[in-house]
Parts: C-alpha cells; sequence; structure tokens
C-alpha cells in the first residue's frame, strides 16, 4: 500500500479511497471484505506512527538539557566576539587617525607617478614616431605590403598618444600621405583581386585595410570595379538589342543584376564582413551611373506607343517584379539592424527611381487618356431618337473608362496617386456633362422646331423621359464608382496607414519600416506635401469623415438631373403655355355683353368656359394616359433622377409610387402658377369679364378635383376675390395676399 500520498498538502480522502478500490489486486474479493481490510491496514499504520512520534517525544525530552547547556555556551561566545569586535573598530579608527596625513601623500604620490607613466609612454611613442617616420622611406622601397601595413599600424598607434601636441595635425595629414602610399601601391593588384575574384587574395587585402583603418576605400575599389562590369554589361545588351523592344533590354539587365547579386553575396561573405550593404550599395550605384540610363529608354518607347500610361505600366510591373524579387533575396541574408534596412531601401528606390518624373505628371496623363475615352463616345447624331440613343449608350461606356482608369492607378502606382487620379476623373466627368449638355441644347433646339401649333406630339416627350432614365443611370454608376474607389483606396493604400515607424532601439521592428505609408509612397512621390495630402485623405476615409471622394461629381450629375428634368416638363407644358400665353390681352375682359345680348345680369351658372380654358382642362385630363406608359418603363432609373433632380412646382417631399402623379401634379400646379400670373396681369375686367373668368377658374378648379389635385392658394384667393361683392371686397381683401388683392381690386375698378 502507497502511504506517500498522506503527507500531500492537497490529500483528498476519496480520491484515495477510489484509487484503492481501482486498483484491488482480485477482483473476486468482495467490495466490503476488501474494505475491512483496508481499514485494519490503516488502524496498524496508524499504530506504528503513534510509536515512532512517541519514540520522538521521548528521545528529544532527554536531548532538551544538553540543547539547553549548548545554546548558552553558544551565547557566552558570540558576547565575548561582540566584545572582541568592538575593541578591532577602535583600534581601526585610531589608525586611520593616526595615518590619514601619510595615505594622502601616497595618493599624490600615485597621480604623480601615473602621469609620470604616461608623460614615459608618450616620449617612447614620440621617439617611435619619429623612428618609424624615418624608416618609412626604406620600408616602402622594399615594397613588402606586410612590413608598410605594420609600420603603418604602429604609427597610428603612437599617433594616439600624440592628440595634444602642437604638431598632431601635421603628423595626422603625414600618416594620410603615408596610407595613400599604400593604397596607390596595392591598387593595381587590388583592381585585379576583384576582377579575378581571388579569394585569398581579397582576404589578404581586406586585412591589410582593416588594419590602416581604410575599409570605405576598399569598398569603393570593389564598387568602381564590378560598377563598371555591370554598366559595361548594360552597354552589350544595348547593342546586342538595337532593333529590338526596350522593354527586353530592361528585363535583361535586370536578370543580369539578379545574378550579380548572388554570384557576389556569395563571394563578399568570405571577404567583408558585413557583406549585405555592400554588395546592395552596388546594384544602387549601377542604377543610377547606367548610360544610357533607364530614362531614356523609357522616352524611346513611349515615343513608339500611343498610349504613355500602358507603356509606363508595362514597365513598371517588370521593375516592380524585380524590386520584390531583389527584396525576397535580400531579407534571407540580412540582420535585423538599421544599416541593414536602409541599404534595402535604398535599393528599393533607385529600382523606381524613373518612374517618379513620369508619375509627378500622372493626372496629365490621365487626363489625356480620359479625354481621349471621351471622344470615342459619340453623343450626337441628325435625328434626335439616335442622339437619345447615343445618351443612353454612352453610360456603360463613359464608367468602363473610368474603371480602367482606376485599375491603371493601382498597376501603376500602386494607390499612391489616387489623389491625381480623382482630379483626373473630375475634368472628365465636367467634360462629360458639357457635353451632354451641348448635346441636350441641341435636342432642344431640335424639338422646338419640330413642334407644329394645336397638336399634341408625346414623342418629344418620351425622348425626355429616356434622356431623365440616362441621368438615373448616370447618378446610380457615379455612386457605385464612388464606392469603388474608396474600397481601392482603403484596399491599395490605407493598409499601410496604421504601420508606425520602428525607433531604432527596437532592432526586431526595423523591418517595419517598409510598411509604413510614408516609405511606401516615398517610393513613388519625391513631393512630402502630396504625401502628406495622400495620408489625411485617407486618415479621413478610414474614420468615416469622408463619405464620398466624388462629392464634385454628383453634384454635376444632380444640376444635370435637374435641367433635363426641366427640358421634359417645358415639352409637357409647352401646349398649356400657348393656350395662357395671351390670356391677358382677350378683348372678353373688356367686353360688356356675348353675342351682342347684355350679360351683366345673367347668373354665373349660365356662362359656359371659354376654348382656352376647355382645351387645358382636356390636356389635363388626358396627360395621365399619355405619362403611363412612359413613366413604366424604367422606373428604377427614373425615380434615381428624379430623387437628385426636382420637377418643377413640387415640393421636398417624400416621392410617390407612381411618378405619372408627381409629374402630373407638378403640370397642373405649372398650369394653376401660370393661369394665376396671366389674371393678375388683367388690366380691366367688366362685370361680365369678372363672371366668365370666375367661370373658368371653376371649369379648372373641377378638373384638378377630378385629378385628385387642390387647386392652389393663390388661385383660390383669387376666385374668392372675383365672387366678392363690391361692399364685402375690402374686407375680403385683408385676409388676402396684397400683391393679389390690389390687382383685382384695379381691374374690377373697386377702390381699398
Amino acid at each position: 500500500m502507497d502511504y506517500s500520498k498522506f503527507m500531500d498538502d492537497n490529500f483528498d480522502a476519496k480520491e484515495w479511497v477510489n484509487s484503492a478500490f481501482q486498483s484491488q489486486p482480485d477482483p473476486n474479493i468482495p467490495k466490503d471484505q476488501y474494505a475491512t481490510t483496508l481499514v485494519m491496514k490503516l488502524q496498524m499504520f496508524i499504530q506504528e506512527v503513534n510509536n515512532v512520534l512517541e519514540e520522538a517525544g521521548q528521545q528529544a525530552l532527554q536531548n532538551l538539557p544538553r540543547v539547553v547547556r549548548e545554546v548558552e555556551a553558544v551565547r557566552q561566545e558570540g558576547a565575548l566576539l561582540q566584545d572582541q569586535m568592538r575593541t578591532v573598530k577602535q583600534d581601526i579608527q585610531n589608525v586611520e587617525q593616526n595615518t590619514a596625513q601619510s595615505m594622502q601623500v601616497l595618493l599624490k604620490l600615485d597621480g604623480i607617478k601615473s602621469r609620470m607613466k604616461t608623460t614615459a609612454d608618450a616620449l617612447t611613442e614620440a621617439d617611435n614616431w619619429t623612428t618609424l617616420s624615418a624608416d618609412m622611406e626604406e620600408v616602402f622601397q622594399s615594397q613588402d605590403v606586410h612590413a608598410i601595413t605594420d609600420k603603418l599600424s604602429r604609427m597610428q598607434q603612437s599617433l594616439q598618444m600624440l592628440v595634444d601636441t602642437p604638431d598632431y595635425g601635421e603628423k595626422c595629414q603625414h600618416l594620410e600621405k603615408l596610407k595613400n602610399r599604400l593604397e596607390a601601391l596595392l591598387s593595381p593588384q587590388l583592381v585585379k583581386a576583384f576582377n579575378s575574384q581571388s579569394l585569398e587574395s581579397a582576404q589578404m587585402y581586406m586585412r591589410i585595410f582593416e588594419t590602416i583603418d581604410r575599409l570605405p576605400q576598399l569598398y569603393k575599389y570593389y564598387h568602381k570595379c564590378h560598377k563598371g562590369q555591370l554598366l559595361q554589361a548594360w552597354r552589350d545588351i544595348l547593342e546586342m538589342k538595337q532593333d529590338n523592344n526596350p522593354v527586353e533590354c530592361i528585363v535583361d539587365f535586370y536578370d543580369h543584376l539578379s545574378s550579380t547579386w548572388h554570384t557576389q553575396i556569395k563571394w563578399c561573405m568570405h571577404v567583408f564582413d558585413d557583406s549585405v550593404p555592400i554588395v546592395c550599395d552596388l546594384l544602387s550605384e549601377s542604377l543610377t551611373s547606367l548610360d544610357p540610363s533607364f530614362s531614356s529608354c523609357f522616352t524611346r518607347l513611349l515615343q513608339q506607343r500611343e498610349s504613355t500610361l500602358d507603356a509606363l505600366i508595362e514597365l513598371k510591373q517588370i521593375s516592380e517584379r524585380f524590386a520584390r524579387s531583389m527584396e525576397n533575396a535580400v531579407e534571407l541574408q540580412m540582420e535585423d539592424n538599421l544599416k541593414h534596412e536602409q541599404c534595402l531601401e535604398k535599393l528599393l528606390r533607385m529600382i523606381l527611381a524613373p518612374y517618379r518624373p513620369y508619375l509627378q505628371k500622372y493626372q496629365t496623363f490621365e487626363e489625356v487618356a480620359l479625354d481621349r475615352d471621351l471622344n470615342n463616345i459619340p453623343l450626337d447624331h441628325m435625328e434626335v431618337m439616335d442622339t437619345v440613343q447615343l445618351l443612353g449608350e454612352s453610360v456603360n461606356k463613359l464608367f468602363n473608362a473610368a474603371n480602367q482608369a482606376n485599375e491603371r492607378c493601382q498597376k501603376l502606382t500602386n494607390g499612391f496617386c489616387y489623389e491625381g487620379l480623382l482630379a483626373a476623373i473630375k475634368t472628365y466627368f465636367t467634360n462629360y456633362c458639357h457635353e451632354f449638355h451641348r448635346v441636350l441644347g441641341n435636342i432642344r433646339e431640335k424639338c422646338r422646331t419640330s413642334h407644329v401649333t394645336d397638336s399634341e406630339d408625346w414623342s418629344n416627350f418620351q425622348h425626355s423621359l429616356r434622356i431623365i432614365q440616362t441621368c438615373g443611370d448616370l447618378i446610380t454608376h457615379t455612386e457605385q464608382l464612388d464606392e469603388l474607389l474608396i474600397s481601392s483606396i482603403l484596399h491599395s493604400v490605407g493598409k499601410y496607414l496604421g504601420s508606425s515607424s520602428p525607433t531604432k532601439d527596437t532592432v526586431k521592428k526595423c523591418s517595419l519600416r517598409r510598411s509604413t505609408l510614408q516609405f511606401q509612397a516615398s517610393l513613388f512621390l519625391d513631393d512630402e506635401s502630396a504625401i502628406a495630402a495622400l495620408e489625411t485623405m485617407v486618415t479621413s476615409l478610414e474614420e468615416g469623415d469622408t463619405p464620398s471622394v466624388l462629392t464634385d461629381v454628383k453634384a454635376q450629375m444632380s444640376r444635370l438631373s435637374e435641367e433635363v428634368h426641366k427640358f421634359g416638363f417645358d415639352i409637357v407644358f409647352a401646349q398649356l403655355q400657348k393656350y395662357l400665353s395671351n390670356l391677358s390681352n382677350m378683348e372678353i375682359w373688356t367686353s360688356h355683353s356675348a353675342g351682342g345680348a347684355m350679360t351683366s345680369d345673367l347668373p354665373t351658372f349660365s356662362i359656359s368656359p371659354q376654348e382656352y380654358i376647355t382645351k387645358i382642362g382636356q390636356y389635363l385630363m388626358t396627360l395621365p394616359q399619355h405619362l403611363d406608359p412612359f413613366t413604366l418603363q424604367d422606373s428604377s432609373s427614373l425615380t434615381v433622377a428624379l430623387k437628385h433632380g426636382k420637377l418643377l412646382y413640387t415640393d421636398e417631399q417624400e416621392m410617390s409610387e407612381h411618378l405619372a402623379d408627381l409629374w402630373l401634379e407638378s403640370v397642373a400646379k405649372g398650369t394653376m402658377h401660370m393661369f394665376s400670373e396671366e389674371i393678375i396681369k388683367i388690366h380691366q375686367l367688366t362685370p361680365h369679364a369678372t363672371k366668365q373668368l370666375i367661370t373658368d377658374i371653376d371649369y379648372l378648379n373641377n378638373v384638378l378635383d377630378d385629378l385628385g389635385i387642390q387647386i392652389s392658394d393663390t388661385l383660390r384667393n383669387i376666385d374668392t376675390l372675383l365672387q366678392a361683392k363690391p361692399e364685402e371686397f375690402t374686407d375680403i381683401a385683408e385676409s388676402a395676399p396684397q400683391r393679389i388683392a390690389h390687382a383685382i381690386a384695379a381691374m374690377r375698378e373697386i377702390e381699398l
């Protein structure tokens, strides 16, 4: 039986019992019998423990007097030791007091000794400098580079002890001249070693230049040798492919640079202590020194291509593939330190440097491309029907070009020139709207010249509804383009916004530098203000402060919709306008009779409405049947257009489910408005004319009532004032608008 668990601080009796029964040796033994056996064993173990405790207690009682005596002896020895320590402390204090002056003297002597030793070393080094300097000519004549290096190293050590001497500057210049002589002596062999890739020789020269503190000069020799080879390789590629596409030359040279990186990084790892920055700088300097430069190749290619942006995108994709491959290759070799990070950033900037001058003009390039696309979209035709169809077909073409511009911006600039793209798109849609206005003006003129007096030609109104539908499509596509642009900006540029630049002390975070918006944008943009503006725009989009990037374009589309609605209204209202245009000058208003009979005393109901008002009523009554077929064609686009382009004489409230009702309301209110204005222009009303006018108004009111439209307040006030008796007119006029009251009073010759 395992009794060790009883000593556990977290002993659980239930767990022990369960475990004991689970480990029962013979399952055939009854549980109660096995439990009795366990209890008996535990009782025996308890008895054994009690015996041990009792024995230990007896032994402790026996040893207690001896322990007390030993403790007392230790206490006495401690007190004696304390007295002795007190005596020693007093002796030390006495020694310090008696020898303080002597110690001060010793300290001064030690300082004097140190200064004398320093002076002696300086004199020795000065003498050593003189000796070494005198022997240098002889050593140089021997051409023994190791001996020269050793002498220069010793002179360098001696010079460190002569910093405070008056001629220290002259000694430094002299030492530099000697180093220059050694460097000139080594340069032919050094160039040969680098050109032949002699590992043993290069390692020897590495040690020599490290000894004389000239490693930067050694790196320059290395760069000069291999940069010359790379530049010659570039010239060879151009000569071999003189008649071919410049793109192929650039691809071949990138392949050569990539191959150079892999071969040189392996070789440099055996020569230099830190090979990554050296090889990165070699590639960067080579890209900068190309003759002819990449820019001249770009210019030659752009002259051959019709589309500047497409050619730049093709080149940029090649350069970007090379940049990614180099970034991956460098990161495999580089260590997490700031120097490695900076050399990689420099290389990436050099790869993309030829594109920055073009990206400064990106907005102009995009405007030219979009303008070319716009010119390829036909909008006008001799026939109105064909022109309307062209306007409808232009929507998809218009926005396909805008979507392609968005794709070009991402491919060429990685999204960092979106501000230029947005400006170009604004210009693009502004030009389109100008063309739309021009075409609409032509359609308006053709509709005006084709209109026949007293005839109802609804084809022009049908054309206007199709143009309104086109406006609805334009607004819908503009909103979709706006969402697409915002999504593209946040996806391509916004992902860099949350990254922060690392500190120099945090080495592991150093690689995050290239994930910041500032760094990525600087690869494509030189203008710090443009980068700041881009960051502000993206931040505003991220935080939801800028719900739209095409606000001006949407406003233009809304104004266009308003103009087209006015155009459609004018077409419908033209016939009504003809009926009302000469109302105020009709002879009946000054007539005292009808058909030669005096009618001043006739009741109003006996007077019939005039022809002009019956024609208006008939026109309004037939208007719904002409509106319904047109407005049911595409209610979604028409609804969108109407939401952004208000119909004349309608309130800015919730839109009706049926557009025909809105059009009917607009035309009816326009009719009442013009009818009221024409009535106010009447100079004189005879009593008979007054009754006639009341009859005309009542007729129109009945027509409007049948159409479910209420008469306007202005027309109601006019009707009330016309029906008022002269003696009651003044009281009734007080509740009517003054302009209307005075006009009716004047035409009825009633004084207010």
